[in-house]
């Protein structure tokens, strides 16, 4: 696991770019599971029973206040070293509600930014939803609704899933159409699943492919915690993405994350292995470096010392915020991802 590690760093820091030369500018999209980012008031219509003071778990507000803090410590740092406003836009997963979407942003560390979000209750049993934190200085919302999944019957024990959430909006002059994801899990077998990650990756293809048809080229970024890996059938087959910027056709789709995973490079560590859910895929819009707009410039996966568990069974793992039912002072059990976007300044 340390050579994981190790390995892993070298390649989050092989490259930067000054955002302060002038001659670049500097957008970055990021994603981040939360990890049960619940608050500590009772909601009847969900199953948040694990996560109150009474629980088993004893989730009290001391608990809670030190979640936001965590969390808004790893957000107020992504990107910082690039460009010092960090990130224009910000797809998070599970998160209970808006309440607990208005306490990160309002954060000490984060207050100053200004920040907004996007954010619908969706039919999910245990609560959890997607959502969009944005800074209204790079990124202007024109439109948001939630995607309802319907998933295949017999493909997972419960009938919902998390909507996939679809934000439309103007990131510095370009229009950008983002899909945040939180696809159904692999709780139950992965096999008996896997019809209904791909039933979530056919309602994002399908507005994908919509769009397309009215605006080809469309800069479209897809993000989140998918619950696949880059090269699962549900990314490369339904939404069609590919490793190879090469390979990527008119409209098509690119996920750079695939070579970080065939490298053992990852976002969720699982037996001293590295999944990498945590994904951010980019349509061709974002390709050429020939154009007035943003371009794609390289893929992160942040991964700070301080986000590492350094102690016990989980060490070199991701700092999660539990060990069972004992909180461990954790950030979260998936690591962030982010892609820059560079435009060239006359």
């Amino acid at each position: 696991m340390k050579k994981l590690f190790f390995a892993f760093t070298l390649l989050v820091s092989h490259f930067s770019i000054n955002a302060q030369t002038g001659s670049f500018r500097v957008s970055l999209i990021g994603f981040y599971n939360l990890e049960n980012f619940y608050d500590t008031v009772n909601n009847p219509n969900v199953n948040d029973e694990e996560f109150l003071p009474s629980s088993q778990r004893h989730y009290n507000s001391h608990v809670y206040l030190d979640k936001v803090n965590r969390l808004s410590e790893v957000i107020s740092q992504i990107g910082t070293d690039v460009n010092p406003d960090g990130l224009a836009i910000l797809g998070v997963a599970e998160v209970e509600n808006d309440t607990v979407m208005k306490d990160l942003i309002h954060s000490n560390r984060l207050k100053d930014r200004h920040l907004k979000f996007e954010h619908y209750n969706s039919p999910d049993l245990r609560g959890v939803d997607v959502g969009l934190i944005y800074n209204p200085k790079y990124f202007k919302v024109i439109s948001s609704a939630p995607l309802f999944v319907q998933l295949p019957g017999g493909s997972k024990d419960s009938w919902a899933t998390r909507d996939v959430l679809y934000v439309k909006g103007v990131l510095d002059g370009d229009t950008v159409h983002v899909f945040v994801n939180h696809w159904p899990s692999r709780v139950g077998g992965e096999e008996r699943s896997i019809p209904a990650r791909a039933a979530a990756a056919g309602v994002v293809k399908k507005r994908v492919d919509s769009i397309m048809a009215i605006v080809p080229h469309s800069k479209i970024v897809i993000m989140g915690d998918l619950n696949d890996d880059p090269i699962s059938p549900s990314v490369t087959k339904v939404i069609g993405a590919k490793g190879n910027i090469d390979d990527v056709k008119d409209n098509g789709i690119y996920n750079p994350w695939v070579d970080f995973y065939k490298k053992g490079l990852g976002t969720l560590p699982y037996q001293d292995a590295w999944g990498l859910f945590d994904q951010i895929l980019v349509s061709d819009g974002w390709l050429s470096k020939v154009q007035t707009g943003y371009y794609f410039r390289k893929a992160v996966i942040f991964n700070k010392e301080f986000m590492v568990q350094k102690t016990g069974k989980y060490r070199g793992y991701s700092k999660r915020t539990w060990d069972g039912m004992t909180y461990n002072y954790g950030y979260s059990d998936h690591f962030p991802t982010y892609v820059m976007m560079v435009k060239k300044m006359n």
